[in-house]
């Protein structure tokens, strides 16, 4: 006869008995319940073993069910598709985590209204002044991967025109996405804009902010569309002086502002010579500026420079500054394009004058239309209000 197995090998955590699998083979394979009952003659006697049947074998189902193997994680979802450089990427789904290497991309993130998945970006990213308290991982040129990785991004997101391949590559290296963005004119920032929220999960952010953008330049374009564009340098550096190629947004922008770039060139960022400049006489200089507090002053400095004083607009003090929002390809460059076709095209943001109906009710307003005189205890409080705005507009 086979040595009998221990029949309660161990006990559970909450103490109760298990039985072992040697134990419950050996009864399986050597006792038949109806058989082992039957040969008791005491009813006693069968109660009790009934009892005990009945006792092991509920003890069998706890402990198989307590040894039962753990629910396996879910396998995690990715979605595949390719970004505005032709790379064919896979993406985690939900993308909870966020990782900014452009301040272009962290103004997006931020316009589409999902600045809480924003996990890190760059030093350079400081608009709007809430990104300046996101965790820090570098430059754009090189950004720490350490820092990148502690993160734990579910996506990093890159532009071509800031970002190096190399870091790119590294990203793959260590197993995170990253997904790169590359427009050219400001109609491919709305359309970058779109994708880019599609990608993070917000489709109908993305197409309501490009919305937004075109209502904007659809009503710029009704006031400057038919008047002749302004002949404009657009300074990105004066020692050497540098200016923009006629394939960048930036000169896409000029071009929504009724302005056209004097400089022709297929680079991107073409260095030229006084001289030509001097040839060329273009009507206005347009700067981009942080500060445009500072611009005043930096402008004086300009035409004291050797050279500057044979520009025209640089002698009659021809300047437009705009925010530096137009070096970014980012949804904020309308806010710029509108500002700089102010300057340029000032008349043509002058209001209408009147017509004769409008003039006669104004000088002849109904009762309830008059205004407060002076005497009433309410006026002076409106004109106080007014006082304190800025300008003195309320």
């Amino acid at each position: 006869m086979p040595q009998r197995p221990t029949l309660f090998a161990r006990r559970s955590a909450a103490g109760s008995p298990q039985v072992s699998r040697g134990a419950f083979l050996f009864l399986q394979e050597n006792f038949s319940p109806g058989r082992f009952v039957t040969g008791l003659t005491s009813p006693r006697h069968r109660s009790a073993a009934c009892a005990a049947i009945v006792a092991f074998v509920c003890s069998v189902g706890v402990s198989h069910a307590q040894t039962s193997p753990a629910t396996p994680a879910p396998t995690p979802v990715y979605r595949e598709i390719t970004d505005e450089t032709g790379r064919t990427v896979r993406i985690p789904q939900p993308v909870r985590r966020i990782v900014s290497l452009a301040p272009s991309l962290t103004e997006t993130v931020y316009a589409l209204g999902l600045q809480d998945s924003l996990v890190g970006d760059t030093d350079y990213c400081d608009y709007p002044p809430d990104a300046q308290k996101k965790t820090k991982v570098g430059g754009a040129i090189n950004p720490s991967l350490e820092e990148i990785a502690t993160l734990h991004p579910d996506l990093v997101l890159v532009t071509k025109g800031f970002n190096r391949l190399e870091t790119v590559n590294a990203l793959d290296g260590l197993g995170i996405s990253s997904y790169a963005t590359d427009p050219h004119t400001v109609d491919e920032i709305m359309t970058s804009t779109k994708k880019l929220a599609d990608v993070l999960g917000s489709a109908d952010a993305g197409i309501s902010v490009a919305e937004e953008m075109q209502r904007h330049l659809a009503t710029l374009h009704q006031k400057t569309g038919a008047l002749p564009a302004k002949h404009v340098l657009f300074v990105v550096w004066t020692q050497p002086l540098i200016s923009i190629g006629k394939n960048t947004f930036i000169a896409d922008a000029l071009r929504r502002a009724g302005a056209v770039s004097i400089v022709d060139s297929e680079q991107d960022w073409p260095q030229i010579s006084l001289e030509e400049i001097a040839r060329l006489q273009p009507e206005f200089l347009v700067f981009a500026s942080s500060h445009s507090e500072s611009a005043p002053r930096e402008l004086d400095v300009l035409a004291t420079l050797p050279g500057w004083s044979i520009v025209d607009a640089v002698s009659n003090r021809r300047y437009a500054v705009i925010s530096d929002a137009v070096n970014r390809p980012a949804p904020r460059i309308v806010s710029a394009i509108e500002d700089l076709a102010r300057q340029l095209h000032p008349d043509a943001f002058i209001e209408k004058p009147e017509n004769g109906k409008e003039k006669i009710e104004k000088e002849n307003p109904l009762p309830n239309q008059r205004p407060l005189s002076h005497d009433s205890p309410v006026s002076d409080g409106l004109l106080h209000n007014i006082a304190m705005t800025p300008r003195g507009c309320a």
